[in-house]
């Protein structure tokens, strides 16, 4: 199971639940139970919304100090979360009820029983989506690649998805890769097995030819294959796994 630790991403899902909470008080008035006027009522909604965002803040603090240091994440986590989340967020809210500000009467079985099960019902679908869209927004990592040659100088540092392909020639190979969107080439004095052994994501595609087959777009013909900005032969001995891309 994934995570998004980012504390900026979380505290925008935490404003959403305070927003949420404020907005659902306003419209149903959940909290009112006959003896609260309207001064009142409003300071229970203010107060109530801003400690579920304080709440999931500090849920989301607690959550990354975690995944950083076990580096991954499951089921039981989140769960986890879930129930740190409303245990903070009910003592906090009960506390506030029963305070002077607010002087509520019920006991701590009625409150949970009468305001904190409901507003579970309400903050958990929300929360369960806006924590499933955040894992969209983790950044991809980028990949990069080092094709060493026999000479020290031989070096190409790229990132794995810039190779387009590398073609034999005589006792180099030629590195076909992207720049800036431009095609650029580097001759590096190894052999095409070589770097096929060190690359396996690599396809061969001619006794003379590797392909990214990411970088794949379409046939030409059928002994011709297009990638991005290159053309190249196709062998019959390698045809197969081509067309199984």
């Amino acid at each position: 199971m994934k995570l998004n630790p980012s504390i900026k991403y979380h505290s925008i899902i935490g404003i959403s639940l305070g927003a949420w909470s404020f907005l659902f008080s306003i419209l149903t008035r959940p909290f009112e139970h006959g003896e609260m006027d309207f001064s009142r009522w409003m300071e229970v909604s203010v107060g109530f919304s801003l400690i579920a965002f304080l709440s999931y803040v500090i849920v989301s603090w607690f959550q990354k100090i975690v995944f950083q240091k076990l580096t991954k994440w499951s089921i039981l986590f989140e769960i986890g979360v879930y129930l740190f989340f409303y245990t903070i967020y009910t003592l906090a809210t009960y506390y506030y009820y029963r305070s002077p500000i607010i002087t509520g009467f019920y006991d701590f079985q009625e409150f949970f029983t009468k305001i904190i099960l409901n507003i579970v019902v309400i903050f958990t679908p929300l929360i369960v989506i806006a924590r499933y869209y955040t894992l969209k927004l983790i950044p991809k990592e980028v990949e990069e690649i080092t094709i060493k040659g026999e000479n020290k100088l031989d070096i190409l540092k790229i990132k794995k998805d810039e190779l387009i392909c590398i073609s034999n020639s005589q006792n180099y190979v030629e590195i076909f890769f992207l720049e800036n969107d431009v095609l650029r080439t580097k001759l590096i004095r190894s052999s095409l097995k070589k770097i096929q052994h060190e690359f396996d994501f690599l396809i061969q595609v001619h006794r003379s030819h590797l392909i990214n087959p990411s970088h794949f777009k379409s046939w030409k013909d059928s002994t011709t294959i297009l990638l991005t900005q290159v053309e190249l032969p196709v062998s019959k001995n390698y045809k197969n796994r081509l067309l199984a891309l």
